[in-house]
């Protein structure tokens, strides 16, 4: 008995090296799979795409290294860069509450280099409350993932007002200019309106081109505290 079994256990061994070769070598083909999560990488490991569903998504990384949240709240795509840094990604969500209403959205972003999102497409409806559109964001050059664990660290801080303080510091606005700062908005707004603004490059919009939920068009010129300085008609 005990020979029977020292076989069947060899045979099990060479079985699956031989399934683990022939994945390795060999193209293999599959009418239908059933998975939780693909990660398609480099020769050298490097991350290059994550497809998961909810639970298994991955959080952010920065050349190979997690930082900023943990995973499972991003199903969908996520793309990495040849530095095996996230550089954007398709998610979606969607579900209906238990009192009938629902939420919803589908984003699809590219990332600045060793930055965030700077061009997005965009759609989120909050029960019927829509908005869907392309965004394009001016970012500051700082590394994200320093600025993260700064961040961070910040945040651990216990007295209220020194981590808000040192928070603003951080985050605020460099010699005026923003951290981020959306320049080109299209889309449609949550009033029903189609609308283009076009914005300086600390976000305030200067030129909006809007045509409203009656049809009514419009043209109108801004000045840097969002006053309307000209309108047409």
């Amino acid at each position: 008995m005990s020979a029977l079994k020292a076989y069947a256990a060899l045979m099990t061994v060479l079985v699956g090296l031989l399934t683990i070769t022939g994945f390795r070598q060999h193209k293999t083909r599959f009418t239908e799979i059933d998975v939780e999560r693909i990660n398609i990488v480099e020769p050298d490991g490097k991350l290059r795409m994550v497809i998961s569903n909810r639970p298994r998504s991955i959080g952010p990384i920065y050349q190979g290294k997690p930082f900023g949240y943990a995973g499972g709240t991003r199903p969908g795509i996520i793309f990495f860069n040849d530095e095996g840094t996230e550089n954007g990604g398709l998610t979606f969500t969607g579900r209906r509450r238990d009192d009938g209403s629902y939420s919803s959205s589908v984003g699809m972003s590219f990332d600045q280099f060793d930055q965030d999102e700077t061009l997005t497409l965009r759609y989120t409806d909050e029960n019927g409350r829509k908005t869907t559109g392309i965004n394009i964001a001016e970012r500051d050059e700082r590394n994200i993932y320093d600025l993260v664990l700064q961040r961070d660290s910040i945040n651990r801080i216990a007295d209220s007002a020194t981590r808000a303080a040192a928070l603003q510091r951080l985050l605020g606005p460099r010699n005026g200019v923003p951290l981020v700062a959306s320049r080109v908005y299209l889309g449609r707004g949550r009033d029903r309106s189609a609308l283009l603004n076009l914005s300086d490059p600390n976000g305030r919009p200067r030129l909006r081109l809007r045509v409203d939920s009656l049809g009514k068009a419009s043209l109108e010129f801004l000045d840097e505290n969002g006053a309307v300085t000209s309108r047409l008609p």
